[in-house]
């Protein structure tokens, strides 16, 4: 089943300014994990604001499992598009508990059904002892378990991740993206992960698209990678 379609994308900071995503198609289906490569200034993260409504293409349309959400006469907002997004500075709340944290997302959950899911997540990302801590009392590690945590929550058609190893230390990255790739497998989630470095691709995902400046195209060949 195709989670994501995208059709004839194009994004422009102003009208009069070139666009940074130029007719750009592409399409995801369930459970892939794909890679979007690319330099600075080449719409990587754009593409992933376009898909989860913080953004307004110039035209196009995006397709979220079946959805129409967004074309030249519709606009979705983005609480209504069935998608999660884990930010590169995680966008963990200071002030509140991983469960509380993990918690915020569920409201249009049942109340009876929340408590269950904020143990479920903890016990998939593996933090059922961190509940009670608040971010500052957490490592690189953990709050990117805990951001990962509360995107899956609301159980999202898509994830989309914007470069999420680029706070951890080097000799973190091998093990996070192992822990990663298995809590993605066991979700059956779909994620798109925007990343600079093509290793990450390498070990995490099915395949990579690589954005350049006025033009977003498949990768070299239709790169392929195995995962295990």
């Amino acid at each position: 089943m195709k989670v994501v379609e995208i059709e004839n994308l194009t994004f422009s900071y102003s009208r009069s300014a070139s666009p940074t995503i130029d007719e750009f198609s592409f399409s995801m289906n369930t459970g892939e994990i794909v890679g979007v490569l690319g330099q600075s200034g080449s719409g990587k993260s754009t593409l992933l604001r376009l898909i989860s409504g913080l953004e307004m293409p110039r035209k196009g349309s995006i397709t979220i499992a079946g959805k129409l959400v967004v074309n030249d006469r519709l606009f979705v907002q983005p609480e209504d598009r069935g998608v999660g997004m884990v930010f590169q500075d995680y966008a963990l709340f200071p002030h509140m508990t991983v469960k509380e944290n993990i918690l915020f997302g569920l409201s249009r959950m049942a109340k009876k059904d929340r408590k269950p899911r904020v143990k479920e997540m903890l016990e998939l990302v593996h933090m059922e002892d961190f509940g009670d801590r608040y971010p500052h009392e957490l490592s690189g590690g953990q709050q990117q378990r805990v951001a990962l945590a509360r995107a899956l929550a609301p159980k999202p058609k898509v994830l989309l991740m914007d470069e999420p190893f680029s706070n951890l230390d080097a000799d973190l990255k091998e093990s996070i993206r192992e822990d990663l790739l298995l809590i993605l497998k066991k979700a059956n989630m779909t994620c798109m992960i925007v990343t600079h470095d093509r290793n990450d691709v390498e070990a995490i995902c099915n395949y990579s698209i690589t954005m350049c400046p006025l033009i977003a195209e498949q990768g070299a060949a239709g790169e392929k990678f195995q995962t295990l």
